[in-house]
């Protein structure tokens, strides 16, 4: 086997697949590489065929952190499970690999996607279909391929499409719209953007289609270049579970039967319906029969049922629950559903349910991530959790499995674009979407339920959404695009087509396609009906819910956002923290200070203002003239120092505690005493400050304004001769040091020295 490396240019960017070289025993290994970004993805097929109804195929994506030079966290530093981002990626791939396998293949497929270089330039993600579909190729796996798949992106300014783009390139961008398939037809989608029209959407979507081709193209040149260095590629036979006519008759007889059976609105009741029917089929067979061929029976019965939904459907344009193609199923919603929590919104459509809940925190609760991308996180979060009892199961709970957590991610890129910045609203945002009842469109469900939530939490949304899942049936050479799809139009349907917006455009899409013929007719149709099913639901939804709360609720954390001089910053955390955690236990409040001088309090009722003062306190300077009631911290022959602000305490000298001559401070004064002060001076360069106080007594404890009733004569004559302390605020403790300078007290320039001093 000789290395063989194919390396082209398409739309302003360098690729290469390489094979021959790495992972040789598996069935089949490609190497591909966009810019500096190099992946390996291998492919291997179990020799055994399983006996299984499904077929049996595994995607992983395996981050690696070296490949972008990271030892991972953790105590194991070693990579562990998947985040959430590997997990869409290995969704990503496998979605237009599955259906392109024939019919009736049961042997295990399993492709291993791992990055080895990550240059935090290029994305590693679209590409490794194109290396997965090379090394179904190169294995001689019977599939539909050449496959790949592209990001398509629009900068904003010049409106230019841009394939495959840079991470700094999406950032410019009002677009994200990944597609996958063949050089004919698209079997994946996925997008979110900044309010889309469904005119442009469609033209995106036109041109990442012929991005595909382009990369089709050049995958089979690749493949043709190979063959050209190491010989033909042999072409694997694998056994295929075929119909037995025998069986199929038999129960294809039932065909009236199972359409009666499946015209019933309720969900159990039809489920009932169908299996009651389902085990009179089989009674037909002998125990024998059962048992040998149980996979081919069971796949006659699933068929049947497939068929028979939709004949229905194209035939008499009647749908398992009576609805019309374009109709849509009843609706309940329900704002402000549960008592203390942030928000919360209860959105029923037919007999699907969600109730989805909003938490708001501090902005030190973003979400970290680690991954091999160049994002550090996320502000606004959103979880979907599907319970087994939400379809009458039971299941394992435990860690969320890859549908929820596509369809969580699918809700969140829906709601991302009208979530308002950090700076317009300081909070990290989760929304939790709990499904309570399922039959069909859950996540669509959970879009509109988080819209009520956020609005109920007072969250500013620049636009409320909405989003409803379409699908299609091609039956007998017709084709009928319905609106709304349940569980078992979704399941034995040829599309499922989730579109999330607002009033102004598209948020978010999602398309999975089991059919070759979609046609831009199809598709502009199917965006048509999408958009009227979204404004029918969203005049609903804003029926009960018509704004976002103005004034949130008692039990959300109020966050004020105040800017402070960075020199101050060290101030307000005080040494190892001291300052910060003291007012945090005082006040209640959590308090976050960034390096810019922005700090945000959070709290719930008195808290944040309280903690708001407090910092405003110390980070103010004092100016002469202010008058302040303080806390006597520290007693000086010379004095005592009163703490006016937080952290801030200023020199109130012996010779301004009282008329009069005092001979001991604490005559006057006790640590802890509150008196109320005035500033005399401040110290520019020091920050150091006199303090004065005012309404001081006379000594003895008479009038304060009575100097006549000094305890020493001699005080009276001093005070007459010196100037008369109540007069001497000049700003100068100089002033007020000369003014005692009498016989039985120390010289002027003693005093002096003290007042330097402090």
């Amino acid at each position: 086997m000789t290395k063989v490396t194919h390396e082209f240019d398409l739309y302003g960017k360098h690729y290469a697949l390489e094979s021959g070289e790495l992972a040789k025993q598996a069935t089949g290994a490609v190497v591909v590489r966009q810019g500096d970004t190099e992946a390996l993805v291998t492919v291997v097929v179990s020799k055994e065929r399983k006996d299984f109804d499904f077929f049996p195929l595994t995607v992983d994506f395996i981050e690696k952190m070296y490949s972008v030079g990271k030892i991972p966290g953790g105590y194991l530093k070693r990579e562990a499970r998947p985040s959430e981002k590997a997990t869409l990626t290995a969704r990503m791939i496998d979605r237009p690999l599955r259906p392109s396998f024939p019919s009736g293949f049961r042997n295990e497929v399993q492709v291993v996607a791992m990055p080895l270089v990550a240059d935090q330039v290029n994305p590693a993600d679209v590409i490794c279909v194109m290396a997965a579909s090379s090394a179904l190729s190169l294995g001689g796996v019977p599939f539909e391929g050449p496959l790949a798949c592209v990001r398509i992106a629009r900068n904003k300014e010049s409106g230019e499409y841009i394939v495959n783009p840079t991470y700094d390139e999406r950032a410019k961008s009002d677009l994200d719209l990944e597609l996958a398939g063949s050089a004919t037809f698209i079997s994946m989608l996925e997008a979110s953007g900044d309010e889309v029209s469904e005119e442009d959407m469609l033209d995106a979507m036109a041109f990442g289609q012929e991005a595909i081709a382009a990369f089709c193209q050049e995958q089979q040149a690749f493949i043709d270049k190979w063959q050209g260095t190491n010989g033909p590629i042999e072409q694997k036979e694998y056994e295929l579970d075929k119909p037995i006519p025998e069986i199929h008759d038999k129960i294809f007889a039932y065909f009236d039967q199972m359409e009666a059976a499946l015209k019933d609105p309720d969900k159990a009741s039809r489920i009932n319906n169908v299996n009651t029917l389902m085990d009179e089929i089989k009674a037909q067979f002998g125990e024998e029969t059962l048992e040998e061929h149980a996979t081919a029976i069971a796949a006659e019965l699933k068929d049947l049922e497939k068929h028979a939904m939709r004949t229905m459907v194209v035939e008499t344009g009647e749908r398992v629950d009576g609805r019309t193609n374009t109709q849509i199923r009843p609706l309940m919603v329900k704002g402000d559903y549960l008592p203390r929590v942030h928000g919360s919104g209860l959105f029923q459509r037919g007999q699907t349910q969600v109730l989805s809940v909003c938490t708001l925190g501090m902005l030190n609760e973003w979400q970290r991530l680690d991954t091999i991308e160049p994002v550090d996180g996320k502000y606004y979060i959103h979880h979907y959790n599907f319970p087994p009892f939400c379809t009458g199961e039971t299941g394992r709970m435990g860690s969320p499995k890859r549908r929820e957590i596509g369809h969580g991610n699918l809700a969140e890129r829906a709601l991302l674009p009208v979530i308002p910045s950090t700076e317009e609203f300081p909070y990290t945002i989760r929304v939790v979407s709990e499904v309570m009842e399922s039959n069909g469109s859950s996540s669509m469900a959970s879009t509109c339920g988080s819209t009520l939530s956020l609005m109920d939490a007072g969250v500013p949304l620049k636009r409320p959404v909405s989003g409803i899942a379409m699908g299609l049936i091609q039956e007998n050479g017709k084709t009928v695009v319905l609106s709304d799809i349940q569980g078992l139009e979704d399941f034995l349907g040829d599309m499922d087509f989730k579109v999330t917006g607002t009033e102004r455009g598209i948020t978010a899409m999602q398309m999975d396609n089991k059919a070759t013929g979609l046609t831009p007719e199809i598709l502009e149709q199917a965006l048509k009906q999408a958009k009227e099913g979204r404004a029918f639901i969203l005049d609903t939804m804003l029926e009960a819910v018509p704004e976002s709360r103005k004034v949130m609720k008692e039990t959300t954390p109020k966050i004020i956002t105040i800017h402070v001089d960075k020199e101050k910053i060290r101030d307000i955390i005080g040494q190892g923290g001291k300052v910060i955690r003291g007012l945090q236990e005082e006040t209640g409040a959590t308090i976050e200070v960034e390096e810019d001088g922005t700090v945000y309090i959070s709290g719930t009722g008195n808290a944040g203002p309280a903690a708001q003062e407090r910092i405003e306190a110390i980070v103010k300077e004092p100016e002469a003239g202010e008058i302040y009631t303080g806390r006597v911290v520290n007693i000086q022959p010379f004095g005592a120092f009163v703490e006016i602000l937080p952290g801030k305490d200023g020199l109130l000298h012996i010779s301004h505690i009282a008329q009069g001559r005092v001979n001991a401070v604490e005559d006057y004064l006790n640590i802890g005493d509150e008196v109320e002060v005035e500033v005399l001076e401040v110290d520019p360069k020091s920050g150091k400050m006199s303090l004065d106080r005012v309404n001081k007594s006379a000594v003895g404890g008479t009038n304060a304004g009575d100097s006549r009733d000094f305890a020493d004569g001699d005080d009276t004559r001093d005070s007459r001769e010196n100037g008369d302390s109540r007069g001497s605020r000049d700003g100068s403790n100089r002033f007020s040091a000369e003014a005692h300078d009498d016989e039985g007290q120390e010289p002027a320039g003693e005093k002096r020295r003290f007042r330097r001093r402090h």
